[in-house]
């Protein structure tokens, strides 16, 4: 069935769940928002999200560099200073650079991806071969649903957390928050390529991360 943004947006309301999360729920439950409401509750998403409106001005500025060729700053909040301190959240925010070396994400989160990018995906989908020979009532919901998959590959949040992809990032923060008792969020990166731009001899990046994470 198709879940609407406005039903979303309920149950956004009701529990401070993530989009992601919320689209979930309301699909194992049919579109029915109380149901999506307790699903969600049984899980402990609620309740970890609820603390996602609370204010997180302290934090850490984490970066990595990787055999000088590769590098990453990330700026991840928290409440207080104390948590800033706590070696579990200084850990989080290393992994969370690890990560970012290793899987190339280029926002934080889904809202961050200029709808002019979402658009052009969908025109270039749409005028592939395979696509132009399915029957015209099914390929807007095929281009629909591989856009969605490209997007999600260029979300932090989305992707699956480099040292256990049974994890997405955010599934990963959530276990953290629900530990630590306090909001923790990412609020920026970037991630340098030495030599990015220019010609060069083809590397892959991600194993070199990996193989320097087993070291």
């Amino acid at each position: 069935m198709t879940i609407t943004a406005t039903q979303v947006k309920e149950l956004r309301d009701k529990t401070g769940a993530g989009i992601m999360d919320a689209k979930k729920a309301l699909a194992e439950t049919e579109g029915n928002v109380d149901k999506a409401v307790e699903l969600l509750r049984q899980k402990g998403m609620a309740s970890a999200e609820k603390k996602m409106g609370r204010i997180a001005a302290e934090g850490l500025i984490g970066s990595y560099v990787h055999n000088g060729k590769i590098g990453v700053m990330v700026e991840v909040n928290c409440e207080t200073d104390f948590v800033a301190k706590n070696d579990e959240f200084k850990e989080l925010v290393k992994d969370i650079c690890l990560h970012i070396a290793s899987c190339a994400p280029e926002f934080v989160s889904r809202d961050e991806i200029p709808e002019a990018a979402i658009e052009e995906e969908k025109r270039i989908e749409m005028g592939k071969e395979d696509i132009l020979s399915k029957p015209e009532n099914i390929r807007e919901k095929i281009v629909r649903g591989r856009v969605d998959k490209l997007m999600a590959e260029k979300v932090l949040l989305e992707q699956n957390f480099v040292k256990d992809p049974n994890l997405t990032v955010e599934q990963l923060i959530k276990e953290k928050i629900a530990k630590i008792g306090e909001k923790i969020t990412v609020r920026r990166f970037t991630r340098y390529v030495l030599g990015e731009g220019l010609e060069k001899r083809e590397e892959n990046f991600a194993q070199e991360v990996m193989k320097g994470m087993s070291k």
